[in-house]
């Protein structure tokens, strides 16, 4: 098994060829952006890691692509919000304690942390993986303002860890990561629906209301079935200057009162 297959993410040492090649985005230094920063959040919504330098032709195709699927998807998530088999679900029932809490659903690689095989010399983490009988060690950064980002989320919501890396490298990863118990649940690489040659999170799956389920994720084609429940962020590698998890505390305050979530990003999203 290659190094990289364990972590689904682009390594930083691969991430320069991608951006050239307009595959993934770097994340750079960002002024503190205010309450009204969700359009902004949203101008990269569906150009970040797609292609920036896509023309407008093929931007136009992808939007087209992506509405059409959340369309043919509607009637799919509408039989699993109502007529989910007990036992099928990826999640367990709602504890008493996130009774009519909004499930976040937050991914990892490139939103929360990066991760590399070759040494950083600043790495939060060290944690040692096992691959075909040897044990490599796998360099961890956390992403500024991490820690903050987490225990406000958890005091505001349902959060669930879903990654596309196995849990062989995200396990322990997220054991040093969430020392608070932020995250009810885990969810790994074998939950997701392999689609067009992308790993997808399939959020109809959780056996949670689409209408309270959010999902935040640096990768676009990672929420390909569910656009509308999105909140994206800039992918990360070692920008220490970056602010995008402090800038997002706000917005996700406000979202966490919402009754229906499709209304209230609607709403952040208007001019």
């Amino acid at each position: 098994m290659e190094h990289g297959s364990i972590i689904t993410q682009a390594r930083r040492e691969d991430a320069l060829v991608l951006t050239k090649q307009g595959l993934v985005s770097k994340s750079s230094p960002k002024k503190p952006r205010g309450r009204n920063i969700f359009k902004a959040l949203f101008c990269c919504f569906c150009t970040q890691n797609v292609g920036q330098s896509s023309s407008s032709t093929e931007l136009s195709a992808y939007k087209e692509e992506a509405n059409t699927i959340a369309k043919s998807d509607l009637l799919h998530c509408l039989q699993y919000q109502f007529y989910q088999i007990p036992g099928t679900c990826l999640l367990p029932e709602v504890t008493k304690e996130d009774q009519g809490r909004i499930c976040v659903v937050i991914d990892l690689d490139e939103t929360l942390v990066h991760s590399s095989f070759k040494p950083i010399n600043n790495a939060d983490f060290i944690v040692p993986v096992e691959i075909e009988g040897t044990t490599h060690q796998v360099y961890v950064l956390k992403r500024p303002y991490v820690d903050e980002f987490l225990r406000r989320m958890g005091e505001l919501f349902e959060c669930v860890l879903f990654t596309a890396s196995l849990a062989k490298y995200a396990d322990p990863v997220t054991d040093l990561l969430d020392r608070c118990g932020v995250f009810r649940a885990r969810l790994f690489r074998e939950s997701c629906v392999f689609h067009q040659g992308c790993y997808v999170k399939d959020l109809s799956r959780l056996g949670r209301d689409l209408r309270k389920t959010l999902i935040l994720d640096n990768s676009p084609a990672s929420y390909i079935f569910h656009p509308e429940n999105a909140v994206p962020v800039q992918s990360w590698f070692d920008d220490m200057a970056d602010t995008e998890l402090l800038n997002l505390i706000p917005i996700f305050e406000e979202l966490s009162g919402a009754e229906d979530v499709y209304t209230s990003l609607g709403q952040l999203r208007a001019p």
